[in-house]
């Protein structure tokens, strides 16, 4: 017997807002199964995973300051995503970006000069931007496949990162660490407290997360771009340029992911190395969907992925566990949140017989 696929005419919205939470709620249950399949007390190893490493002011300092590059790199995503440009390559923009505001840190004239983080600033900014100005020229005038152009520039980025600090850009004393030197203090966010990490690039990301509200809930370019991606045809009639949509839309992830690059320069890491980020373009893009491509929810989206992070690593030093079961719950989660929106838009049916 075979079930129908069938879409339904009328989508709800109440379940479009529950989803992620119905989502997350059974990843919960799946680490739970995954947790006591590999030998190990659920509840115990869950609260080690989700609760312990937010219960103190360091924890929740580190929780904030993941949460930032994400909820940064997601907003500008979910400006092309909404537009149905999807740009995987975040991490790529990451890179290049974080390798010109380190550039502009390390070599610039007078490493003194208060200009340094705003130069290192529009640095980051403007890497992301060319590099994602690639797939959307290619996109734009040659109908090239976006995703795939991105996803490929990331790794072209990840060399290009790796020869720098193996080569040219490697710290001379640094006991041959493949890593460049370390900024100078005025190229360096300053932390609200020295006991901590935590620093003013969070303010960054909560003025992108305004403009992103603004940009795509206020603005008539961002209703284009809403348009452009939930009705193509109409937009073209209404005289919508496609290739408008995929230059902001590129444009926009570029920038965020290239600042967050910058951020993380300037802010925790203080200099360059292959380790630059432990995957922030990729999971931004499963925060974008959690958030529904809306800034408060990515927010929330944001904290969550956050937490996974940082719960890989607490489990990983105290229980043993892989770091790579931070990837397997992203997984989970994108998994469940696509199952939830699958059973959105569409209903199964048994095959009726006469």
């Amino acid at each position: 017997m075979r079930l129908r696929i069938e879409q339904r005419q009328e989508p709800s919205a109440q379940m479009r807002i529950a989803a992620p939470v119905i989502a997350t709620a059974l990843t919960f249950l799946a680490g739970s199964v995954l947790f006591a399949a590999l030998g190990y007390d659920p509840l115990a190893t869950l609260h080690a995973f989700f609760v312990a490493p937010i219960n103190s002011i360091n924890g929740l300092s580190e929780w904030l300051l993941k949460a930032s590059p994400l909820i940064l790199i997601a907003c500008g995503l979910a400006v092309g995503f909404r537009a149905n440009i999807w740009n995987i390559g975040a991490e790529g923009q990451l890179i290049i970006g974080a390798i010109a505001a380190c550039g502009v840190g390390l070599f610039y004239p007078n490493p003194e000069s208060p200009l340094l983080i705003p130069l290192m600033f529009l640095a980051g900014a403007g890497a992301g931007m060319a590099w994602a100005a690639i797939p959307a020229f290619l996109r734009a005038r040659m109908n090239t496949n976006e995703i795939l152009v991105t996803l490929m520039l990331t790794y072209i980025a990840t060399l290009l990162l790796s020869f720098l600090v193996h080569g040219p850009w490697r710290d001379p004393a640094g006991f041959n660490y493949p890593q460049t030197a370390l900024l100078p203090a005025a190229a360096m966010f300053e932390p609200f407290d020295y006991s901590y990490r935590l620093n003013p690039s969070i303010f960054i990301t909560a003025v992108a997360v305004v403009i992103m509200w603004l940009f795509t809930d206020r603005s008539f370019l961002g209703y284009k771009m809403s348009v452009s991606g939930a009705a193509p045809l109409a937009a073209r009639y209404a005289g919508f340029r496609e290739s408008s949509a995929v230059w902001t839309g590129l444009l926009a992830g570029g920038a965020a992911a290239g600042i967050a690059g910058m951020a993380e320069v300037a802010g925790p890491l203080g200099q360059l190395s292959p380790q630059i980020s432990p995957g922030y373009g990729f999971a931004a893009i499963i925060v974008a969907f959690i958030g529904r491509l809306n800034a408060f929810g990515i927010v929330l989206g944001g904290l969550l992925m956050s937490l996974l992070f940082l719960g890989g690593e607490t489990v990983q030093m105290t229980l043993g566990l892989p770091a790579a079961l931070t990837r397997i719950f992203q997984g989970i989660l994108l998994f469940f949140l696509l199952a939830a929106d699958f059973f959105i838009y569409y209903r199964l049916r048994l095959p009726e017989h006469a």
